[in-house]
């Protein structure tokens, strides 16, 4: 069986609601919270919640603040119609005419209507009060829960990179330093090597990315991405195997600096392809 395409799902007073993933923004099921209170005809409990005026000024200010492609002259028209007996709006109809992103509407059997947070709070607000405070709780708990996890991955990637920068400077000691070098020599030629790996994967030197963040703690590896310390330990063995096989520095940082382009596009390609899943 076909799962739904959902980032997460949370438990709210007994509701399963279902959360998805737009770039660095979560979308809350309005479908789900709907169903709360209207098992039967969630969608007419959006669209009622559509035709009212205080909502269409809520969308309509939360666009203008987020989105540069809202249309203001569509949305003055849906206003005024706002009130009337006649009047009717689907969220279908909200996004083509006003080129709305604050809401999102899903064709098929797996469809639905979702909404930023920001707005999704406010449609449960409009449900049941009660029912929103929960689902802050449960959406907070979502979150926190998130951020443990990515700051588990984050670490031991990290720790990663450590481990396998020992085996990359252990390769330098052997084949780049000199004897009877100096402490402060010895230090010159790793600092150089570690700047090999930073250009090739940051495009920059440790000072250079300093001088350009003077505001920031740590150095540019503290400030990675996931994808990118799994590069850079990747790049640290190969760096290893390099010196090993004593070729120049010009020619390892040409090579070091094609795998990363190469593994970057490969772990990003696969993070879009992920996401766009969740929008089919």
């Amino acid at each position: 069986m076909k799962k739904k395409p959902t980032d997460a799902r949370i438990t709210v007073r007994g509701s399963e609601i279902a959360v998805i993933r737009r770039g660095d923004e979560d979308y809350i099921s309005l479908t789900d919270i709907a169903k709360s209170r209207s098992p039967d005809h969630p969608d007419d409990l959006i669209r009622n919640w559509l035709r009212n005026r205080n909502t269409l000024e809520l969308l309509g200010i939360w666009e203008q603040l987020h989105n540069d492609s809202f249309n203001p002259v569509e949305f003055d028209g849906i206003k005024k119609q706002a009130g009337l007996n006649s009047f009717t709006l689907t969220p279908k109809q909200w996004i083509d005419k006003t080129a709305a992103i604050g809401i999102e509407s899903r064709a098929g059997r797996y469809g639905g209507t979702y909404a930023h947070t920001d707005v999704a709070f406010e449609f449960a607000s409009w449900v049941s009060v009660e029912f929103k405070l929960y689902l802050i709780k449960e959406f907070q708990r979502l979150k926190e829960d998130e951020n443990r996890r990515l700051s588990l991955a984050w670490n031991l990637n990290r720790t990663l990179a450590k481990i396998n920068y020992r085996l990359h400077t252990d390769a330098i000691q052997a084949h780049l330093i000199p004897a009877e070098v100096t402490p402060k020599q010895a230090s010159i030629t790793y600092a150089d090597e570690a700047d090999l790996l930073n250009v090739a994967l940051f495009g920059q030197t440790a000072r250079e990315w300093h001088d350009a963040n003077p505001d920031k703690d740590g150095n540019m590896r503290d400030h990675a991405s996931l994808e990118q310390l799994l590069v850079l330990a990747n790049l640290e063995n190969m760096n290893a195997e390099f010196i090993h096989m004593e070729l120049p520095q010009s020619d390892r940082i040409k090579r070091l600096n094609a795998i990363a382009i190469r593994q970057m596009r490969t772990l990003t390609a696969r993070t879009v392809k992920q996401l766009e899943g969740g929008s089919q």
